[in-house]
């Protein structure tokens, strides 16, 4: 079973949310919030978002364990791309182009083979 969660017209360039996104990919969702925290990146702020809500999606309508969540897979699209225009010398302009993002972060239950069965002796 599969829990999801989209954030979609984020102004944030894919490329640089790629960045942050490949960290949390295949990670604990306890592991990914705490590596979020501490990514001095600006896409980790929008990202914690989505993660934070496929992990509420995952317990509230799929009633599964918040404690054997991972993330199974987490990719970053490109959005629509507003083009301005921005004032160049002699009357001249040239195009600038502002990206968007679309985010989704897909959680699953860990395998039985996979899950941890407490801590060392």
């Amino acid at each position: 079973m599969e829990a999801a969660a989209h954030a979609k017209f984020i102004r944030i360039t894919p490329r640089k949310m790629r960045l942050v996104i490949d960290v949390i990919r295949g990670k604990t969702v306890k592991d990914a919030e705490d590596l979020l925290k501490f990514i001095p990146k600006g896409a980790s702020t929008p990202i914690a978002k989505v993660l934070k809500s496929a992990k509420a999606n995952a317990t509230n309508n799929f009633e599964m364990l918040e404690d054997e969540l991972y993330v199974k897979s987490a990719f970053v699209n490109e959005g629509p791309t507003l083009k301005r225009i921005i004032p160049r010398a002699r009357g001249r302009g040239d195009g600038l182009l502002k990206r968007t993002s679309h985010v989704t972060i897909i959680l699953e239950e860990m395998p039985e083979g996979k899950r941890k069965k407490g801590g060392k002796r």
